[in-house]
Protein backbone atom coordinates (compact mmCIF):
# COMPACT_ATOMS: atom_id res chain seq x y z
CA UNK A 1 0.00 0.00 0.00
CA UNK A 2 2.90 2.38 1.06
CA UNK A 3 4.26 1.93 -2.74
CA UNK A 4 1.27 2.43 -4.88
CA UNK A 5 0.64 5.53 -2.45
CA UNK A 6 4.01 6.81 -3.41
CA UNK A 7 3.87 6.03 -7.33
CA UNK A 8 0.54 7.37 -7.38
CA UNK A 9 1.49 9.85 -5.24
CA UNK A 10 0.04 12.92 -7.31
CA UNK A 11 -3.38 11.46 -8.99
CA UNK A 12 -3.89 10.90 -5.38
CA UNK A 13 -3.23 14.27 -4.55
CA UNK A 14 -5.55 15.85 -7.19
CA UNK A 15 -8.52 12.99 -7.09
CA UNK A 16 -8.22 14.47 -3.24
CA UNK A 17 -8.16 18.39 -3.86
CA UNK A 18 -10.91 17.54 -6.25
CA UNK A 19 -13.36 15.38 -4.03
CA UNK A 20 -13.09 18.14 -1.22
CA UNK A 21 -13.63 21.03 -3.63
CA UNK A 22 -17.01 19.17 -5.14
CA UNK A 23 -18.26 18.60 -1.82
CA UNK A 24 -17.08 22.03 -0.78
CA UNK A 25 -18.97 23.59 -3.62
CA UNK A 26 -21.62 21.90 -3.28
CA UNK A 27 -22.67 22.84 0.46
CA UNK A 28 -21.49 26.47 -0.50
CA UNK A 29 -23.96 26.38 -3.43
CA UNK A 30 -26.57 25.02 -1.42
CA UNK A 31 -26.43 27.97 0.74
CA UNK A 32 -26.63 30.99 -1.79
CA UNK A 33 -29.58 28.97 -3.46
CA UNK A 34 -31.32 28.99 -0.03
CA UNK A 35 -30.35 32.72 0.52
CA UNK A 36 -31.76 33.91 -2.97
CA UNK A 37 -34.82 31.63 -2.15
CA UNK A 38 -35.62 32.45 1.22
CA UNK A 39 -35.52 36.00 0.04
CA UNK A 40 -37.16 35.32 -2.67
CA UNK A 41 -40.36 33.31 -0.25
CA UNK A 42 -39.63 30.18 -1.53
CA UNK A 43 -38.54 26.60 0.45
CA UNK A 44 -35.35 26.02 1.32
CA UNK A 45 -33.69 23.12 -0.47
CA UNK A 46 -32.22 20.34 1.59
CA UNK A 47 -28.73 19.02 0.15
CA UNK A 48 -29.42 16.09 -1.51
CA UNK A 49 -32.02 18.24 -3.49
CA UNK A 50 -29.50 20.95 -4.40
CA UNK A 51 -26.77 18.27 -5.49
CA UNK A 52 -29.53 16.43 -7.75
CA UNK A 53 -30.34 19.72 -8.99
CA UNK A 54 -30.01 21.70 -12.33
CA UNK A 55 -28.15 24.50 -10.55
CA UNK A 56 -26.08 22.64 -9.05
CA UNK A 57 -25.05 20.40 -12.43
CA UNK A 58 -24.66 23.74 -14.76
CA UNK A 59 -21.85 25.15 -12.47
CA UNK A 60 -20.08 21.91 -12.46
CA UNK A 61 -20.18 20.76 -15.99
CA UNK A 62 -19.49 24.75 -17.20
CA UNK A 63 -15.99 23.78 -15.18
CA UNK A 64 -15.39 20.66 -16.20
CA UNK A 65 -15.73 21.36 -19.91
CA UNK A 66 -13.55 24.78 -20.17
CA UNK A 67 -11.24 22.54 -18.32
CA UNK A 68 -10.83 19.40 -20.66
CA UNK A 69 -10.96 22.29 -23.57
CA UNK A 70 -8.29 23.98 -22.07
CA UNK A 71 -6.08 20.79 -21.82
CA UNK A 72 -7.29 19.93 -25.29
CA UNK A 73 -5.72 22.82 -27.06
CA UNK A 74 -2.74 22.90 -25.29
CA UNK A 75 -2.64 18.75 -26.30
CA UNK A 76 -2.99 19.52 -30.31
CA UNK A 77 -1.67 22.80 -30.53
CA UNK A 78 1.91 21.41 -29.09
CA UNK A 79 1.93 19.53 -31.60
CA UNK A 80 2.80 22.10 -34.59
CA UNK A 81 3.57 25.31 -32.23
CA UNK A 82 6.22 26.33 -30.19
CA UNK A 83 7.61 28.59 -27.77
CA UNK A 84 11.23 29.25 -27.79
CA UNK A 85 12.45 29.29 -23.85
CA UNK A 86 9.43 26.96 -22.24
CA UNK A 87 9.94 23.51 -21.09
CA UNK A 88 6.11 23.47 -22.27
CA UNK A 89 7.09 23.74 -25.86
CA UNK A 90 9.10 21.43 -28.04
CA UNK A 91 12.26 22.64 -29.69
CA UNK A 92 11.91 25.00 -32.52
CA UNK A 93 12.53 23.01 -35.98
CA UNK A 94 10.49 19.81 -34.33
CA UNK A 95 7.44 20.77 -34.93
CA UNK A 96 4.64 18.02 -36.12
CA UNK A 97 4.08 14.27 -35.45
CA UNK A 98 7.29 13.24 -35.55
CA UNK A 99 8.48 9.97 -37.41
CA UNK A 100 7.52 6.17 -36.47
CA UNK A 101 11.53 6.17 -35.15
CA UNK A 102 11.09 9.25 -32.76
CA UNK A 103 7.52 7.97 -31.50
CA UNK A 104 8.97 4.25 -31.47
CA UNK A 105 5.76 2.85 -33.66
CA UNK A 106 5.47 0.34 -35.83
CA UNK A 107 8.95 -2.00 -36.36
CA UNK A 108 10.78 0.69 -33.79
CA UNK A 109 8.51 -0.57 -31.45
CA UNK A 110 9.79 -2.33 -28.08
CA UNK A 111 9.04 -5.45 -26.08
CA UNK A 112 8.11 -2.73 -23.66
CA UNK A 113 5.64 -0.52 -25.72
CA UNK A 114 2.00 -0.62 -25.15
CA UNK A 115 0.63 -3.52 -27.73
CA UNK A 116 -1.05 -1.19 -30.17
CA UNK A 117 2.14 1.11 -30.23
CA UNK A 118 3.40 -1.68 -32.39
CA UNK A 119 0.28 -2.66 -34.64
CA UNK A 120 -0.66 -1.09 -37.85
CA UNK A 121 -3.41 0.34 -39.54
CA UNK A 122 -6.33 1.82 -37.46
CA UNK A 123 -5.70 0.26 -34.26
CA UNK A 124 -2.03 2.65 -34.15
CA UNK A 125 -3.59 5.97 -35.51
CA UNK A 126 -6.32 5.46 -33.10
CA UNK A 127 -4.03 4.87 -29.61
CA UNK A 128 -1.13 7.72 -31.44
CA UNK A 129 -4.41 10.16 -31.03
CA UNK A 130 -6.21 8.47 -28.01
CA UNK A 131 -5.41 11.46 -25.25
CA UNK A 132 -6.74 13.92 -27.63
CA UNK A 133 -9.49 12.13 -28.38
CA UNK A 134 -10.28 11.36 -25.29
CA UNK A 135 -9.80 14.84 -23.65
CA UNK A 136 -11.85 15.94 -26.70
CA UNK A 137 -15.03 13.30 -25.69
CA UNK A 138 -15.06 14.50 -22.76
CA UNK A 139 -15.08 18.55 -23.32
CA UNK A 140 -18.23 17.67 -25.68
CA UNK A 141 -20.72 15.68 -23.00
CA UNK A 142 -19.62 18.03 -20.42
CA UNK A 143 -20.70 20.95 -22.96
CA UNK A 144 -23.72 18.73 -23.70
CA UNK A 145 -24.24 18.59 -19.92
CA UNK A 146 -23.76 22.18 -19.12
CA UNK A 147 -26.39 22.83 -22.22
CA UNK A 148 -28.83 20.92 -20.95
CA UNK A 149 -28.36 21.53 -17.43
CA UNK A 150 -28.32 25.21 -18.11
CA UNK A 151 -31.85 24.92 -20.28
CA UNK A 152 -33.36 23.53 -17.07
CA UNK A 153 -32.13 25.75 -14.57
CA UNK A 154 -32.81 28.92 -17.13
CA UNK A 155 -36.28 27.62 -17.06
CA UNK A 156 -36.77 27.05 -13.70
CA UNK A 157 -35.66 30.86 -13.48
CA UNK A 158 -38.44 31.93 -16.17
CA UNK A 159 -40.87 30.14 -14.95
CA UNK A 160 -40.74 31.87 -11.51
CA UNK A 161 -41.28 34.99 -13.57
CA UNK A 162 -44.08 33.60 -15.07
CA UNK A 163 -41.85 33.65 -18.81
CA UNK A 164 -42.63 31.15 -21.13
CA UNK A 165 -39.60 28.48 -20.74
CA UNK A 166 -37.09 28.04 -23.81
CA UNK A 167 -35.96 25.30 -26.30
CA UNK A 168 -32.34 23.68 -25.51
CA UNK A 169 -31.48 25.06 -29.05
CA UNK A 170 -32.09 28.37 -27.56
CA UNK A 171 -30.54 28.40 -24.78
CA UNK A 172 -27.63 27.07 -26.60
CA UNK A 173 -27.52 30.45 -28.84
CA UNK A 174 -28.72 32.51 -25.73
CA UNK A 175 -26.24 34.97 -23.77
CA UNK A 176 -26.97 33.58 -20.62
CA UNK A 177 -25.43 30.42 -21.91
CA UNK A 178 -22.43 31.96 -23.54
CA UNK A 179 -21.78 34.20 -20.54
CA UNK A 180 -21.54 31.70 -18.60
CA UNK A 181 -18.93 29.58 -20.87
CA UNK A 182 -16.90 32.66 -22.08
CA UNK A 183 -16.15 33.82 -18.55
CA UNK A 184 -14.55 30.41 -17.68
CA UNK A 185 -12.58 29.41 -21.18
CA UNK A 186 -10.91 33.14 -20.94
CA UNK A 187 -9.41 32.36 -17.72
CA UNK A 188 -8.33 28.91 -18.54
CA UNK A 189 -6.72 30.40 -21.93
CA UNK A 190 -5.07 33.06 -19.41
CA UNK A 191 -3.73 30.41 -17.17
CA UNK A 192 -2.15 28.37 -19.98
CA UNK A 193 -0.71 31.42 -21.89
CA UNK A 194 1.45 32.34 -18.36
CA UNK A 195 2.37 28.91 -17.51
CA UNK A 196 3.56 28.75 -21.11
CA UNK A 197 5.69 32.17 -21.01
CA UNK A 198 6.56 32.78 -17.17
CA UNK A 199 8.20 29.22 -17.62
CA UNK A 200 10.58 31.03 -20.06
CA UNK A 201 12.14 33.07 -17.52
CA UNK A 202 10.78 31.75 -13.59
CA UNK A 203 11.60 28.62 -12.41
CA UNK A 204 10.72 26.38 -9.78
CA UNK A 205 13.33 23.98 -8.50
CA UNK A 206 12.42 20.29 -8.61
CA UNK A 207 9.86 20.78 -10.85
CA UNK A 208 9.13 18.98 -14.09
CA UNK A 209 6.75 22.30 -15.41
CA UNK A 210 9.66 24.28 -14.49
CA UNK A 211 13.15 24.03 -16.70
CA UNK A 212 16.48 23.83 -14.29
CA UNK A 213 17.13 26.96 -12.37
CA UNK A 214 20.31 27.00 -14.11
CA UNK A 215 19.33 26.98 -17.44
CA UNK A 216 19.77 29.40 -19.75
CA UNK A 217 16.06 31.45 -20.40
CA UNK A 218 16.59 30.29 -24.50
CA UNK A 219 16.41 26.78 -23.15
CA UNK A 220 13.22 24.92 -24.95
CA UNK A 221 11.86 21.18 -23.84
CA UNK A 222 14.14 21.15 -20.79
CA UNK A 223 12.28 19.86 -17.67
CA UNK A 224 13.51 20.45 -14.26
Amino acid sequence: MRRFVRDNALSLFFLAAFLLALIGQSFAGNAAVNDDRLAEGSAPLSWTEYVTSSDFAVDVAENWQSEYLQFLLFILATIWLVQRGSPESKKPGQEGTESDAEQGTGRHATADSPAWAGAGGLRQALYGRSLGLVMGTIFVLSWLAQSVAGTAAYNTRRLARLEDPVSWGEYALSADFWDRTLQNWQSEFLAVLSMVVLSVYLRQRGSPESKPVGAPHRATGVEG
